[in-house]
């Protein structure tokens, strides 16, 4: 007789913008389930490193990025269907408004990945100074896509019983969706907040203690009992997890990952693996030179919160310098480009760095690059053959302020985005490959197989004989 598997049930945690409050709902429902005892596997719409890791520590678990415009759409469905399978309860962390897009029609929006997956949408609605009004938010979400299940609201930054009574009797008396909880005004936030936005879970010492605090307003304020009734198993099947191949030729790549360095998604590095990579993790802060290994991966971060500490370790710049002279294949995104330039100034103190690259940055007050890129491999590019196309994203307030190289060095050109500069994007210097993108393994598998290739030959070139 075939066993009969239990299906996961999840939605979607959406909201009417940028700040909403679904962070808070998102965070604190995962941390309040996994308290409870259930498998949580939480997932965020978009390429968002901050929440994702957030919400990572909330299920103690890999967070696991949904995106797409970065992904087609059969490969986003079976990271979704395999990651998901085996949890009890999938929730799905949206972004920005619940139908926000790149365009009028709302393309790649969060309601459409709720569409796409099967699931229904919790929608989180910002109260501030408003009552009756918000039911004539929240029904013209329900009919401007009768396709996307709203199957539940919650109130945030409510004032006071009486505005709650108020906007909860509009909703659900013009709208006809039961309003499962209501967050009171806060007077700080949960979340800590510096130039940048949220800050990163992995810089904050108060983290396990904030994940707590929203488990606990979560418990208080939302009925758990009614947003376990609105959630359904989604319409993506459920897959076993795959095991990590092991292939021939095991190579070792490492990680920089610390404070200045934090931002990976968790399905590239298991593409390493899958590829046949061991995977060594490097502190740069702390470790005085670079082991033993066959490729670097430097991902994004704040290098500019960590500029004293990355530029005193004198030795373990150096040992990466030397290592790019020998043919070490490095791949950096982001800050790891910043890292290999030659320095950061802030606050008009200078603050050198690797040098692999003769640039200079500073740190600017606002965005410089924010949004999607699409980019083309030019010829001599050591990851990607010429030709191929990549999606991926930037966000940076990083400038340059000085370059001694031609835009024509660059390693890809710009179809969409900012880049480094002069419509073109990624440093090259013989096995190095540093750019502003960021790229996700899901959406561009091109990426894993080309960094195990380069790490592939030059293990064997240094072992001849």
């Amino acid at each position: 007789m075939q066993k009969n598997v239990k299906l996961p049930r999840g939605l979607v945690v959406a909201g009417l913008g940028g700040g909403s409050g679904k962070s808070v709902v998102s965070v604190g429902l995962v941390a309040l389930l996994s308290r409870r005892g259930y498998g949580v596997v939480p997932f965020k719409k978009g390429p968002d490193y901050i929440d994702a890791g957030w919400l990572s520590l909330a299920a103690g678990r890999p967070c696991f990025n949904l995106d797409p415009f970065l992904m087609d759409e059969g490969p986003m469905l079976s990271s979704f269907a395999e990651h998901g399978a085996g949890g009890d309860f999938l929730i799905i962390e949206g972004n920005r408004g619940l139908f926000d897009g790149v365009d009028a029609d709302g393309t790649y929006s969060t309601a459409e990945l709720a569409i796409r997956l099967g699931l229904p949408v919790l929608l989180v609605v910002d109260c501030t100074k408003t009552t009756r009004t918000v039911a004539a938010l929240v029904l013209g979400c329900k009919t401007l896509d009768p396709n996307v299940d709203i199957c539940g609201v919650v109130l945030n930054r409510i004032g006071s019983r009486r505005h709650e009574k108020i906007v909860r009797q509009a909703v659900e008396k013009y709208t006809g969706i039961p309003v499962v909880g209501a967050i009171r005004r806060m007077k700080k936030d949960i979340f800590p907040m510096r130039h940048l936005g949220v800050t990163p879970f992995q810089e904050y010492e108060g983290a396990s203690g904030a994940v707590a605090d929203l488990a606990e307003t979560v418990e208080k304020n939302i009925s758990l009992e009614q947003v376990e009734q609105l959630m359904r198993s989604p319409a993506v099947s459920a897959q076993s997890q795959p095991c990590v191949s092991r292939l021939d030729n095991q190579v070792r790549i490492g990680v920089v990952r610390d404070a200045a360095f934090q931002f990976y998604y968790p399905e590239n590095l298991l593409a390493l693996q899958r590829q046949g990579a061991d995977i060594v993790e490097i502190n740069s802060l702390q470790q005085a030179e670079l082991p033993d290994v066959d490729a670097l991966y430097i991902g994004g971060g704040f290098p500019e919160t960590s500029a004293g500490l990355l530029s005193a370790n004198v030795s373990f710049r150096r040992s990466i310098a030397e290592r790019a002279e020998q043919g070490l294949p490095i791949y950096a995104e982001c800050g790891g480009l910043i890292y290999l330039g030659e320095k950061i100034t802030l606050e008009g103190k200078d603050y050198p760095l690797v040098g692999i690259f003769p640039v200079h940055f500073t740190l600017e007050k606002r965005p410089q690059a924010h949004g999607y890129t699409v980019l083309t491999a030019r010829e001599g590019n050591p990851f990607y053959r010429q030709g191929t196309e990549i999606k991926g994203h930037e966000f940076r307030y990083s400038k340059v302020t000085s370059w001694t190289d031609s835009p024509e060095s660059l390693g890809f050109d710009m179809q969409r985005g900012v880049g480094f500069t002069g419509g073109g994007d990624g440093l090259i210097y013989k096995n190095v490959l540093a750019l502003y993108t960021h790229v996700h393994a899901v959406g561009t598998p091109e990426w894993a197989e080309g960094l195990v290739g380069r790490a592939k030959e030059f293990h064997r070139a240094r072992n001849k004989g």
